[in-house]
C-alpha cells in the first residue's frame, strides 16, 4: 500500500491516538444495550466488542481517507483516489478489487465471496467536492474531532458525511465481522466511481462492462451507506431520487458577433452591446415570472404526477413533524409562495427546478471598475423526476434557447442521470425498515429524496434492481465549510459512529434474510 494508505497500529498505539483525538474507547451506550425487537445476526456480543476495541483504526482509517481528497472537476488526485479505495476495499475482505478505466476518470469494482445464499450490490463514491480551506474553522483534509454541540464529537473534514464518513463505517462493519471471527451473511458485488460530483458522466462505462453486469446480475438490491438520522435522531426512508443535469452557460460577444471581442471601457456601453446582459436575459426565458417554474418548451412532457399513495407518504410526514423545527434547522423563512407546509413537500417531491448555482463575468473584486465585459458565464442545476430523462432535458434546453434567438450561448452539460424510484415493498426496503424499527428509531418513507445520486445506473435497465440508502448516524453541511460526521454522539437518540457500525452489521443479516 502507498505512503497514503491505512497504517496498522498496536492496540496501545490506538490507544495513544484515540486520547489524542479526544475520542473516548468506552464502550458506547447502544453497544451496551441489548437491541431490542429481531435479533438480526443473533448474538452479535463478539461482533460489538470487535467495534469497541477497533473503533480508534476505524476513525484513523476514515481520517486517512478524508486526507486524500480526490475532486474530479479540479482533476485532483483522482487516480490516487481510486487506488486507495481499492486499497480499502481489499483491506476491509474483497477477494478482488479492480480499478475501471473509462474516458474520464476511473472508477472501481470489486467482489467479496463470503459462500453465503444471497448477493448484494453497494454503490460507493471516492470523489469529494471542491472546497476553500479560509472558510473552514479547521483545515478541511485534517479530519479534527472536535466537541460540537449538540451532538458531541463530530470529525470536520471535506467527505466527512458525504459520503466518506458513512462509507468508512460501513467498511468498519466487515472488519468487525471478520474480527468476530465471522464471515459476511451476503455476497457483495461494490461499484465505486469518482466523478459523482461532476454528475457522473462516465459511471455507465463502470457498471455497463460485461464482467460488473454479470456480478450484478446475481444481486438483489444496491444500497449505499448513507448517514440518515436527523439531529433528534429520526430517519427518512427515501423511495427514489430526483435525477439531473449540471450544466454550464457562456455566452461571448466573440461567438455572438456583436460588441466587442474584449472587454472594453464601460463607456462605451451606450454603443456596444453587453454579453452579461444577453445571458441575463436568456436565463429569465428559462423560468416563470417568479423564477420558481420551469419555462422551457415541453418541460412538464414527460412529468409524472404524484400517486395517491406518493400523497399520503407525504401526509404522514407532515402529520408527524414540527414544521417550525423544519424551519429552524434549514434557516428558512417562507415556503415558495407561502405555500403550506404539506403543499410545499408535494412540490418537493414532483416538480422539476431550473437553479443557478453561480454566475460570474468582468470585476468582482473590491471597489468599482468601469468595464464592460465581453463574457459572461452562469452555473445551473436542473432537477428532473419521473418520466424524464437527463437527455431529454438537455434536448430541450438547446431547442429552447436557438428558438428564441440564443442559439449563440454556449450551453456545456458537464454530468447528469436519471431519476430513480424504488418500490416501498422491495427487499431493500423492508430490510431498512425492520432494522431501524428494531433500534426504536422514529422512521417515515418519502415519495423521493429531492437531491439527486445516479441510482438510475441500477434501478434502470439492463440492471433493474432496486436502489437507495441505509444508515444510521449523523452528518451535515455536505459541500459546504465545515461539514461534519458524529463520531461519538452525547444524544441518545443519534448513533455515533460505532453504533452505526452495528446497524451496518444488522442490515447485512437482515438483507441475508430477505
Amino acid at each position: 500500500m502507498s505512503d497514503r494508505s491505512i497504517e496498522l497500529s498496536s492496540r496501545r498505539g490506538l490507544l495513544m491516538m484515540a486520547a489524542a483525538a479526544g475520542v473516548s474507547l468506552a464502550t458506547p451506550r447502544i453497544l451496551r444495550a441489548a437491541a431490542s425487537g429481531p435479533k438480526f445476526g443473533g448474538d452479535l456480543t463478539a461482533v460489538r466488542a470487535a467495534i469497541e476495541k477497533q473503533q480508534a483504526q476505524a476513525l484513523k482509517r476514515l481520517q486517512s481517507w478524508i486526507a486524500l481528497p480526490s475532486i474530479a472537476a479540479e482533476n485532483r488526485n483522482m487516480k490516487e483516489g481510486a487506488q486507495m479505495m481499492a486499497e480499502l476495499l481489499k483491506d476491509a475482505g474483497f477477494q478482488n478489487a479492480k480499478i475501471m478505466p473509462t474516458d474520464g476518470q476511473p472508477g472501481v469494482f470489486a467482489t467479496l465471496d463470503a459462500g453465503a445464499k444471497r448477493t448484494v450490490g453497494m454503490y460507493f463514491m471516492y470523489d469529494v467536492k471542491q472546497f476553500e480551506p479560509s472558510e473552514w474553522s479547521s483545515p478541511p483534509t485534517e479530519a479534527a474531532v472536535v466537541e460540537r454541540a449538540p451532538f458531541g464529537k463530530v470529525l470536520i473534514g471535506r467527505g466527512a458525511t458525504n459520503q466518506k464518513g458513512p462509507e468508512a463505517t460501513w467498511l468498519a462493519a466487515l472488519h468487525a465481522l471478520k474480527a468476530a471471527g465471522r464471515k459476511p451473511p451476503v455476497n457483495i458485488v461494490l461499484v465505486a466511481e469518482g466523478e459523482e460530483e461532476i454528475g457522473s458522466p462516465h459511471f455507465a462505462q463502470v457498471v455497463h462492462q460485461p464482467e460488473v453486469l454479470q456480478a450484478l446480475s446475481k444481486c438483489h438490491e444496491v444500497f449505499m451507506p448513507f448517514a440518515s438520522q436527523s439531529p433528534q435522531g429520526s430517519v427518512e426512508v427515501f423511495l427514489g431520487a430526483k435525477g439531473m443535469i449540471e450544466v454550464e452557460m457562456v455566452c461571448s460577444t466573440e461567438r455572438w458577433g456583436r460588441g466587442s471581442k474584449d472587454d472594453i471601457h464601460s463607456s462605451y456601453k451606450a454603443e456596444l452591446d453587453s454579453a452579461v446582459w444577453r445571458l441575463v436575459k436568456a436565463l429569465s426565458t428559462l423560468v416563470s415570472e417568479d423564477g420558481n417554474d420551469p419555462a422551457i418548451d415541453g418541460w412538464f412532457e414527460h412529468v409524472k404526477p404524484l400517486t395517491e399513495r406518493q400523497k399520503q407518504i407525504i401526509a404522514e410526514k407532515v402529520a408527524n413533524s414540527n414544521e417550525a423545527d423544519v424551519k429552524k434547522l434549514l434557516g428558512v423563512q417562507h415556503w415558495v409562495r407561502d405555500l403550506s407546509y404539506r403543499d410545499a413537500l408535494e412540490r418537493l417531491a414532483s416538480q422539476p427546478t431550473v437553479n443557478i448555482e453561480g454566475m460570474y463575468a468582468g470585476y468582482t473584486g473590491p471597489g468599482g471598475k468601469t468595464l464592460l465585459p465581453s463574457k459572461a458565464v452562469a452555473k445551473l442545476d436542473f432537477r428532473l423526476v419521473p418520466d424524464q430523462t437527463a437527455e431529454e432535458a438537455k434536448t430541450k434546453l438547446l431547442a429552447h434557447l436557438q428558438k428564441r434567438g440564443y442559439g449563440d450561448i454556449e450551453v456545456k452539460v458537464t454530468g447528469g442521470y436519471n431519476p430513480t424510484q424504488t418500490d416501498e415493498n422491495s427487499s431493500l426496503i423492508k430490510a431498512s425498515l425492520a432494522v431501524y424499527k428494531s433500534e426504536g428509531l422514529s422512521v417515515s418513507l418519502s415519495p423521493r429524496l429531492a437531491g439527486s445520486w445516479p441510482g438510475y445506473i441500477f434501478t434502470g435497465p439492463p440492471v433493474s434492481l432496486p436502489a437507495g440508502h441505509f444508515g444510521t448516524g449523523h452528518g451535515s453541511r455536505a459541500h459546504a465549510p465545515d461539514e461534519y460526521y458524529v463520531i461519538e454522539s452525547s444524544n441518545p437518540a443519534v448513533r455515533g459512529m460505532a453504533e452505526a457500525t452495528l446497524s451496518y452489521v444488522k442490515h447485512l443479516y437482515a438483507l441475508a434474510a430477505s
